[in-house]
């Protein structure tokens, strides 16, 4: 069994309290690994090393091309490694092969991409407010300084690739916080950073829980940002914790994603896409196709045939290729699925696929919940209106456009939404009236490092990816410089320069 210890300024420590937990293999239970668990007290230690090696200059100040140099070297790391890190994320995580596969060979590539969005320019003048002669404009970015990054258990590699490439290519440190139920391949991308030669400090890895752990990275004076992805709830309150400091924010939250299919979609495409949008990773993900909207003229042949070929649809172990659904993360959010199938039943609507826990017994050690259809629900209902985090699917007709768009934005969330239509301009119009932060029209789940990622509402606060993502951790500043130009000359001379006095202030 591996045993993992804490990650900080470039050697793996022991845990101060002495404590250790295991994670558990979603599938059937068995133990993973053995990993450190980290206090307050380590907490301090690490954004102490993250600390000094900020305020030394050494990493902040270090050239551009060198950056991206040991970016592109953790990228590479990642790629050759990649075979047993697929293996050991199917085992921390529930995540089917197929979707690991994906999941390490994209976090290597948002890496990559951001080796290279570390050479941009981080200093240009503002030629619309300078005047040769007169004075010059500049704008700089420049790095935050410490970050605290807190990521969730649902796509743990990628989730901090996602937050190591921008910070570091921004010139940041990082303290870095993996969910206490996945830390395995966080853990040995520790490892890679050791490999490679980071500095001491640039990036320490410390698993642990948000009540002491995550509480005191948001809380601790020296940590300029924090970056979380996760929950709303948990979101909220990072957010009233990070207020005494006034920290800069970066949160991409919750959602419940509306899905369009319009009277003139290709309704095979439509049904194969909705399927993927909602029960990829077993519902597991933030922007998953939660709630299906189908015009009436399509609705009773696309809920048909939807149901039909999600039924083929074969949960099983991860590790098999042939496995389309693997199991929850915990027995936890079994319970917490299975509490809000209840909460639609109890309601009155139609279970149309699924609504139980699957009974073969090879499933039956893991954290297995059937995919979920619920037909003809309410908008305002609860399992509308909440996020479950399940294969649970709510559908629902609409008779026109207009109604579309009004129940699509009936909701709290604004992470991501989706049009299914052959008429482009007729779908682009409504993408543009949805209020969510991306919108797929004939897509699903397509995410790109360097387009802009996040939440409209109670979905987050600023955005991922690309250079608009790196700036997130960065600071802008104003740098006017005066190129001589007369001072009694100036507008404002007159109105605070005595006459006469020459202008000796």
């Amino acid at each position: 069994m591996r045993e993992y210890q804490l990650y900080i300024d470039g050697k793996f420590i022991k845990p101060r309290a002495g404590r250790y937990d295991e994670t558990l293999n979603p599938f059937d239970g068995s133990v993973v690994a053995r990993f450190a668990v980290a206090s307050v007290e380590d907490v301090n230690l690490a954004v102490a090393a993250a600390r000094r090696a900020f305020d030394s200059g050494g990493w902040a100040e270090m050239a551009p091309s060198t950056r991206s140099e040991v970016l592109k070297a953790i990228s590479a790391k990642i790629n050759e490694k990649a075979a047993e890190l697929v293996e050991l994320e199917v085992l921390d995580s529930g995540s089917t092969i197929k979707k690991a596969r994906e999941d390490i060979a994209l976090s290597a590539r948002a890496i990559n991409v951001f080796s290279k969005l570390a050479l941009s320019e981080n200093e240009r003048e503002l030629s619309e407010i300078s005047k040769p002669g007169f004075a010059r404009n500049i704008l700089r970015y420049e790095p935050v300084g410490v970050v605290g990054a807190i990521i969730p258990w649902n796509f743990p590699l990628k989730m901090a690739a996602w937050k190591l490439g921008p910070a570091l290519a921004a010139g940041c440190t990082v303290v870095l916080k993996p969910s206490e139920l996945t830390p395995v391949t966080a853990m040995e991308l520790a490892k890679i950073l050791d490999e490679i030669g980071l500095p001491p400090g640039v990036v320490n890895i410390i698993p642990g829980y948000g009540h002491d752990a995550g509480e005191g990275l948001v809380k601790h004076p020296d940590v300029n940002k924090i970056a979380f992805t996760g929950s709303t709830v948990v979101g909220k309150k990072i957010m009233q914790l990070a207020a005494g400091s006034m920290k800069r924010l970066t949160l991409e939250c919750g959602g419940k994603s509306a899905n369009i299919v319009l009277d003139d979609a290709d309704i095979d495409t439509a049904i194969n896409g909705s399927i993927y949008g909602m029960f990829y990773h077993s519902g597991q993900c933030c922007e998953a196709a939660t709630r299906l909207f189908v015009h009436e003229k399509l609705y009773d042949k696309f809920v048909a045939s939807l149901g039909d070929k999600a039924k083929r649809m074969r949960i099983g172990n991860p590790m098999d290729l042939s496995t389309d659904i693997g199991p929850l993360i915990s027995r936890k959010q079994v319970n917490r699925v299975m509490s809000y199938i209840e909460s639609g039943k109890n309601e009155g609507f139609t279970i149309a696929l699924g609504g139980g826990v699957p009974q073969p017994s090879e499933l039956s050690k893991g954290y297995f919940v059937e995919p979920t259809v619920f037909v003809e629900v309410d908008n305002s209902s609860k399992i509308s209106q909440e996020e479950i985090f399940g294969p649970v699917l709510v559908i629902s007709k609409f008779f026109g456009d207009e109604e579309a768009v009004a129940r699509a934005n009936d909701v709290s969330y604004g992470l991501a939404a989706g049009v299914w239509s052959t008429n482009v301009e007729r779908a682009k119009k409504i993408a543009d009236r949805l209020q969510a932060g991306t919108v797929w029209i004939n897509e699903w789940h397509l995410l790109n490092e360097r387009a802009p990622f996040g939440g409209y509402k109670q979905s987050g606060i600023g955005r991922e990816f690309g250079r608009i993502g790196m700036e997130e951790y960065m600071e802008m500043k104003h740098i006017h410089i005066d190129d001589g130009f007369p001072r009694e000359k100036r507008t404002w001379y007159d109105t605070v320069v005595p006459k006469g006095e020459g202008g000796n202030w």
